[in-house]
């Protein structure tokens, strides 16, 4: 790990400014909460902040859950284990619990925060290990991923400059339920569609979010609808506890009988970022939920994927995902 400088913000305000009032390469200062991701990566000398700017004594709305009759409010710095165990998540918006009780593990749950959750780094074991050559780390070097061992990688919305999968659970169940994040910054405040947060690597892997230049994210909002009860979250991996999703799917389902007023869906484990499968939910639409509609949903949601030598296995395995994912959720008991 290289030497660094630490400092605490007390304030929003304090916190941007700090940010903003360094110039240089991105990654020069980073902010840290529950620093699950920051650290390990520091640790392997990834990532060589010359200064880290810890946000934990941010209090007031950050740290708070609200449930209001328009939707759920979550503070960015409320940690996933609170959440997850969160009564009326649990209750009205399972597939929020569910993902975060499958990320990661405990411990590490009981630290991290929702919003740094959201913004950890999009990464693969080229990333993570510095003697590769890897274009999110150093712009420019190449892909050792393309023609090596590949098999955890994506298979949609890669480019020839990436193609590491997004890894994290929250972002998919929030995106299906249509989530907004505000993010505060120099500049003040703005919402964002939590959708548009993370871009896809095109020529620019190293550029995985929409923030500006010192902004964090502050609130995420998730609105109230019929769907929100009846909805799951499935994850497949290769053990049951602590790994990345090799394919998952987040789903909520608005049913009339067994038909199909509104599907909502989202992927993990086979996408460069988080990724809307509104190709299958256009194809739900009016239709009677069973396992023919749903077989064809889960076609229309990998028909571009674009596999690479070891992951091909990840086109099959993430419709078969998403069809029991569908069927688990037409289920439910709300």
């Amino acid at each position: 790990m290289q030497p660094f400088f630490y400092e605490r913000a007390d304030t929003l305000e304090a916190a941007t400014r700090a940010m903003s009032g360094r110039p240089g390469a991105a990654g020069d200062v980073q902010f840290i909460a529950g620093g699950t991701t920051l650290v390990d990566l520091m640790r392997l000398d990834v990532m060589r902040p010359d200064r880290v700017i810890d946000i934990n004594p941010l209090r007031g709305g950050l740290n708070q859950i609200e449930v209001t009759a328009q939707g759920l409010r979550l503070g960015a710095m409320v940690r996933m284990a609170e959440a997850a165990q969160h009564p009326h998540i649990v209750s009205d918006y399972p597939v929020i619990a569910q993902a975060l009780n499958l990320a990661a593990s405990q411990q590490i749950r009981n630290m991290a925060s929702l919003g740094g959750n959201l913004l950890q780094r999009t990464r693969c074991d080229y990333f993570r290990e510095a003697s590769f050559a890897c274009n999110k780390r150093e712009p420019g070097s190449g892909c050792a991923a393309l023609n090596g061992i590949n098999r955890q990688h994506a298979v949609l919305g890669t480019s020839d400059h990436c193609i590491a999968a997004y890894p994290g659970d929250l972002a998919q169940a929030l995106i299906a339920l249509d989530a907004v994040i505000e993010v505060t910054g120099p500049e003040g405040r703005r919402m964002l569609p939590l959708a548009d947060l993370h871009r896809l690597p095109r020529d620019t892997p190293h550029l995985e979010t929409n923030l500006r230049p010192g902004e964090i994210i502050t609130l995420i909002t998730v609105p109230a609808g019929v769907w929100t009860r009846r909805s799951r979250y499935v994850k497949i991996r290769d053990r049951d506890s602590y790994a990345f999703a090799l394919a998952s799917a987040a789903v909520a389902i608005d049913l009339d009988g067994e038909t199909v007023r509104q599907a909502r869906i989202a992927l993990g484990g086979v996408a460069a970022r988080p990724w809307r499968a509104r190709e299958a939910e256009a194809a739900l639409a009016g239709q009677a939920l069973d396992e023919a509609s749903a077989t064809k949903a889960a076609e229309r949601a990998f028909a571009e994927a674009s596999p690479r030598e070891h992951n091909g296995f990840k086109v099959a395995l993430g419709k078969a995902t998403l069809v029991r994912a569908l069927l688990e959720t037409r289920d439910m008991k709300v």
